[in-house]
């Protein structure tokens, strides 16, 4: 048999597909905004709030808000918290304004407030999970949330709740109480979204099994299942003896045969059941 042909990676197809991710990412946030969020007054944190209660008061271009604040902004974070930032994060940061900006007189999906914070959270979540795959970010307040983090030791996620916090609570004081509230559940509808696209739908689940048929369990394991094992040593509270400990990740699919087989090998196994998000490695997503 001949040998198998190296693939080759090039650095700059990678790049090419990051720049895309963002530029797409960026896409949905802005349409997002001008389609459910911006029509239905709905202020869910970030500079694209920031611009909503502008455009409510003081009849700014949404665009032109969000330029104001996030080139500045990202000038901020250069010179505060260094150059990690690059030209991904510039991008994003220019990129989402212009198409509000583009696509500012499209018609509004929908009146209905809740649905407006409901889909807007879907849009602006996709985008953004989409733009942090390509490794950058938007911008924007989340800069100014790591400038507050750094030189006040408070955790990054308690600035950004803080940030998004004052714009919420200046929306619910601009339009009203209920408006406040429909902007909290787009901000956690974005938080979801972005969950799902950063880690996807797939869910695990990592087994913890004790038992005195160590053996007869892991062989099981691997010819019925198919899944690999890995034995942690470990040892009893208690007694002090050492007691083994099987480590398995399945699918969900997978685990009501994982528990048939362990019951019906050894009934007194104590067995732990974790839910697993993510899982890296062969027979699983690839790294």
């Amino acid at each position: 048999m001949g040998r198998k042909k190296k693939q080759s990676y090039h650095p700059k197809q990678g790049n090419l597909v990051e720049y895309i991710y963002i530029l797409i990412g960026s896409s949905f946030v802005a349409i997002g905004f001008n389609l459910f969020l911006l029509p239905n007054r709905i202020a869910s944190g970030g500079v694209s709030g920031i611009s909503t209660i502008f455009d409510a008061l003081f009849g700014f271009e949404p665009a032109y808000v969000q330029w104001a604040f996030n080139i500045p902004l990202f000038i901020a974070g250069v010179i505060f918290l260094g150059k990690q930032f690059g030209i991904k994060t510039l991008i994003g940061t220019i990129f989402v304004p212009f198409v509000v900006y583009l696509t500012r007189n499209w018609e509004p999906a929908t009146t209905d407030p809740l649905l407006g914070s409901l889909f807007g959270g879907i849009a602006i979540g996709l985008g953004l999970g989409i733009v942090f795959r390509g490794k950058a970010s938007t911008g924007g307040t989340d800069l100014a949330a790591q400038i507050i983090h750094k030189y006040t030791g408070l955790s990054l996620g308690t600035c950004v709740a803080l940030i998004d916090g004052l714009i919420v609570l200046a929306a619910a004081f601009v339009f009203d109480v209920e408006r406040g509230l429909y902007a909290l559940i787009g901000l956690y509808v974005t938080s979801k979204t972005i969950d799902i696209v950063q880690i996807g739908l797939g869910r695990s689940k990592m087994t913890m099994i004790i038992t005195n048929k160590q053996q007869e369990i892991q062989e099981a394991i691997l010819q019925e299942i198919d899944r690999g094992v890995t034995r942690l040593t470990a040892h009893g509270g208690f007694t002090n003896n050492e007691r083994p400990v099987l480590m398995c990740v399945v699918d969900q699919t997978e685990f009501t045969k994982l528990k048939q087989l362990v019951r019906g090998i050894d009934p007194h196994a104590f067995v732990t059941v974790t839910d697993t998000s993510e899982v890296l490695g062969e027979g699983f997503k690839r790294a």
